[in-house]
């Protein structure tokens, strides 16, 4: 079994179900999840596909053995906005790596993003961008056999859940947001197709290089580009520029996304080596990934 069984963590989430979903379609894996809750109705309906579910948290890593004994490879994901998580991704994510390599793990693919403190000299934290890239180290001195770094898009799927269209202060209906409408600065994509990179990344064996970084896109986007795209469709939505004082103080967590959208406009989504990345994936999986037109046209309808 050992030949060909995935651990993933993270499989009743967004990333790892996409990945779940793409390594049972590829057929060439047995697939299991770790789940705080195997009884819950996203962990039996895995059961009911044949995804092996154990019991394990990131919060104990000590329960991790379970999830990565006899595996091959592990997709590990964390979670920032899970409230148990937060601000101790860099933590978990450490202590989630080196269960995996103590298991004995060979293909470890952890999902990334840049490390937006670094790469502004300290002026901006986005603490679930640096979070996650500070445990890039700890995978890549861990003395796994291999290990790959998936980063993950601005998900379309936030247009339908936390950054979906609302009243605008005066009139209208769109998003509010504290950096330059015009600039195509953000990385985008379905976030299901980050499992069809990290299962061609798994298939890949020994010719993908090992130490890979795979950025998932569909394309670099504005603001105006949302709005215009989904007018196109049928909708009735524009974005306006707000000072950053002003979003701020518009929600709980506001100034975490606020810094998230200025470095969007100084360094773009994924950061300065975003070209190769980007290609990479796209050389990995065939016929790319979906554009936002192709994507809205089938979820955002009028």
């Amino acid at each position: 079994m050992r030949e060909d069984l995935i651990s993933v963590i993270g499989g009743t989430g967004a990333q790892g179900g996409g990945v779940v979903d793409a390594l049972l379609a590829q057929g060439t894996f047995k697939v299991r999840v770790a789940s705080r809750n195997p009884a819950s109705d996203r962990a039996r309906a895995l059961s009911v596909r044949g995804v092996e579910v154990v019991k394990a948290d990131l919060l104990d890593p000590a329960s991790l053995a379970a999830a990565f004994a006899g595996a091959r490879g592990a997709f590990l994901v964390t979670d920032f906005w899970e409230p148990s998580q937060g601000a101790r991704e860099t933590e978990i994510g450490t202590a989630a790596v080196k269960a995996a390599r103590g298991a004995g793990v060979e293909h470890l693919i952890w999902s990334t993003l840049p490390d937006v403190e670094s790469l502004t000299g300290g002026r901006l934290k986005v603490v679930h961008f640096t979070g996650k890239a500070w445990v890039d180290a700890v995978v890549r001195s861990a003395g796994f056999a291999r290990h790959t770094f998936v980063e993950a898009p601005f998900y379309f799927q936030n247009f339908l859940t936390v950054m979906a269209p609302q009243p605008l202060p005066n009139g209208g209906r769109g998003w509010a947001v504290p950096m330059d409408l015009e600039l195509r600065v953000i990385h985008a994509g379905d976030v299901n197709e980050v499992g069809r990179t990290v299962a061609a990344a798994f298939g890949a064996g020994d010719a993908l290089p090992n130490g890979s970084v795979l950025a998932v896109a569909g394309g670099m986007y504005s603001w105006n580009d949302f709005a215009n795209t989904l007018n196109a469709l049928g909708h009735d939505l524009k974005a306006v520029q707000v000072p950053a004082d002003v979003y701020d103080r518009s929600y709980p967590g506001a100034h975490e996304l606020r810094e998230m959208f200025q470095y969007f406009a100084e360094h773009t989504y994924f950061g300065p080596q975003r070209e190769a990345r980007i290609a990479a994936a796209n050389a990995l999986v065939p016929g790319g990934f979906t554009s936002f037109a192709d994507w809205a046209r089938v979820h955002m309808k009028r």
